[in-house]
């Protein structure tokens, strides 16, 4: 008993001292998982051998749960929509690097089947590590990182039928090889000894298998619905979990006893139920479970990797990983090429997605299990693919200087529109946001000049008659030609945060008369947009949130006019806040390290209340004439979180 806690405690306190550092960093969670690992395992000899081993065996019932919450997420009809973007990008980049990779491994000597499973593995790349840094990035609503997410979604998919393949590769010979040099053939005894095919001819084996499928499906279509409802009427919120767990740990059983991958039953058992009424309810009881089990997984992989394979061969090992990188990179800008991704959308396409992914590791144990990876070939797999996800943040460094230097794309982009227009007001990024500002400044009968980078998006708005220009807005020969040194005000709508301060700060420097209205993502963004020069900022959910607000505060009694009075109290007290907070604000700074500014916005939070009861006190004392007040400030408060006074720089 002693020893088990203390084994816990290991690897409980390793995930919580690596993987926050390993985040901090922008590496991602399983990195900091892997190196967790690696730490009490290789580099301190905390934990190993078997103890890893048999905690290896229930952490991988974490990989059965991801799979069902993946299946969750997949809607069919959303999938079958998306279907020419997944086979085209996702479909040709999955088939070809394992087509290469298996020729790869083939010149090496490797047998066939294990060449094949070898492709496999390391076709997949990194979804963790990749969608976290794209979003980080600002560079998910990119056309390479949306085409990176497809092939991301895809690949996510595809671990399904290789699972399922990946035994077919074993072959009846498979050995082990021992850590003394001996081999080991493995025995029917390393087989499951419950099986319910064990003994039928093939025609039986393949009767129950598709029964045991067209079971799962049947039991989540009509079963599943009727058992959580009943659950639900209990209000008993712990046996949502209980059944959630039931659902997933009984269909991994079901596929066992029929020689079916668990993770495939799973899959299967998530995509049925994605369009429950019980769907959420199902995630949120899963997800703990999922994360804490995978995160196990993850470290148990690395404190299982040999490091002394790594310093017997290094050179050979970084080669091979270098190789693996270089050969999908390759592919990858093929696929670009002929998907028509031109310059810096084509470089983020290829160097996000050229490593290998934590999907191989689980191939790589599961293939181990099944007599497919001999130990040697494994441990050599299992380093290839944690230094190809260390080197990852490598590759978006190298695609900044890349994009850095290519400018507007490289020679490669389409060309931008010839813009022959001129308008006092300037609209640059016309997504849901600028749409909005560009109807209403129309409706007013002024003539705006529009530039926008999405061409999707410019023939959109070309089909409804709108005249609108192709090309990045941030370009300065282009801004020029729309007429920012002439026009009256500039409206900043583009997706980047730093592409937005840079464009602020152009405006402001070649034309310091115009009136910049930004539009800020969040909080700190709104400092960044004031430093740079803009006029008048907008936080793009904000008053939305305050519409939202006042509805509540009307559903929860309070008159219209106190209501009213109410959301403009708020306004004035969080405008007031930004201004004060801006005022010891530090750029490049995390707020959270800025003492001064993490005591002023205590101080402020605390005068919300105080400040919120005198607004009701005056509300009562102007209750006879509440229009009175209701007309006075509104106008001067619309839609404006931070404002500059006219031809001034200092906050009011």
């Amino acid at each position: 008993m002693e020893e088990t806690l203390l084994q816990a405690t290991i690897y409980l306190g390793a995930m919580l001292v690596a993987v926050p550092i390993s985040v901090r960093f922008g590496l991602g969670s399983v990195l900091g998982y892997l190196l967790a690992g690696i730490a009490i395992g290789p580099v301190l000899g905390l934990v190993g051998g078997h103890e890893t081993e048999h905690l290896q065996h229930y952490a991988e019932f974490g990989v059965v749960l991801m799979l069902f919450l993946i299946g969750l997420e997949l809607d069919p009809r959303a999938l079958w929509e998306m279907r020419k973007r997944l086979l085209g990008l996702g479909g040709s980049q999955i088939a070809l690097s394992i087509l290469v990779l298996a020729g790869g491994a083939a010149m090496l000597n490797l047998a066939t089947p294990l060449a094949f499973a070898i492709g496999i593995t390391l076709a997949l790349s990194s979804t963790a590590i990749v969608l976290t840094t794209l979003t980080e990035k600002d560079l998910m609503r990119t056309p390479g990182g949306r085409g990176a997410f497809s092939v991301l979604l895809t690949q996510d998919i595809a671990v399904i039928p290789a699972l399922a393949f990946l035994p077919l590769l074993a072959t009846a010979s498979a050995v082990r090889f021992n850590e003394d040099g001996s081999i080991t053939r493995l025995s029917e005894d390393d087989h499951h000894s419950m099986s319910l095919v064990d003994g039928l001819p093939a025609w039986g084996v393949t009767l129950v298998t598709l029964g045991a499928v067209v079971g799962v499906i049947l039991a989540g279509r009509y079963l599943s619905p009727v058992i959580f409802r009943i659950i639900h009427a209990t209000r008993l919120r712990e046996l949502f979990t209980v059944a959630a767990l039931v659902i997933v740990v009984g269909i991994a059983v079901l596929m066992l006893l029929v020689g079916l991958s668990p993770a495939l039953g799973a899959f299967l058992a998530g995509v049925v139920l994605a369009n429950s009424e019980f769907k959420h309810e199902l995630e949120a009881d899963i997800e703990p479970f999922k994360g804490l089990l995978l995160g196990l997984f993850f470290i148990t992989v690395g404190a299982g990797i040999n490091f002394g394979t790594f310093f017997s061969m290094p050179f050979l090992i970084l080669g091979l990983t270098l190789a693996v990188m270089a050969l999908k990179g390759l592919i990858l800008y093929a696929i670009a090429r002929v998907s028509r991704l031109h310059g810096r959308d084509r470089w983020l396409f290829t160097l996000s997605l050229a490593q290998a992914g934590e999907f191989g590791f689980v191939l790589v144990a599961f293939g181990v299990q099944q007599a497919v990876f001999p130990d040697r070939i494994a441990e050599i797999l299992l380093l290839i693919v944690a230094l190809s996800m260390l080197f990852t943040p490598l590759s978006f460094i190298l695609y900044e200087k890349i994009s850095a230097r290519l400018g507007d794309g490289g020679e490669d982009a389409p060309g931008h529109d010839e813009i022959d227009d001129e308008a006092p007001v300037i609209i640059a990024g016309i997504g849901r946001f600028g749409q909005v500002v560009n109807r209403m400044v129309r409706a007013a009968g002024f003539k705006a000049v529009v530039l926008d980078s999405n061409l999707e998006t410019i023939r959109l708005m070309r089909r409804f008659g709108l005249k609108s220009f192709f090309g990045d807005p941030t370009r300065p020969e282009l801004l020029k030609a729309a007429g920012i040194n002439t026009a009256k005000v500039l409206v900043v709508a583009v997706d980047g945060k730093a592409s937005a301060v840079s464009l602020v700060r152009y405006a402001k420097r070649h034309n310091p008369d115009i009136s910049v209205v930004a539009r800020a993502h969040d909080q700190l963004h709104v400092y960044e947009l004031y430093e740079a020069g803009a006029d008048h900022i907008v936080r793009e959910i904000f008053d939305s949130a305050l519409r939202a607000g006042r509805y509540v505060l009307e559903d929860m009694g309070l008159s219209d006019y106190e209501a009213h009075e109410t959301e403009i109290a708020f306004y004035r007290h969080d405008r007031h806040n930004l201004r004060e907070l801006a005022e010891v604000w530090k750029p490049g700074v995390p707020v959270t390290e800025n003492e001064a500014y993490m005591q002023r916005a205590r101080e402020l939070t605390d005068n919300l209340e105080s400040a919120m009861a005198q607004v009701f006190s005056e509300m009562g004392d102007d209750s006879a004439n509440p229009n009175a007040r209701a007309s006075g400030d509104v106008s001067a408060l619309s839609g404006v979180d931070m404002a500059r006074r006219p031809g001034g720089t200092k906050r009011r």
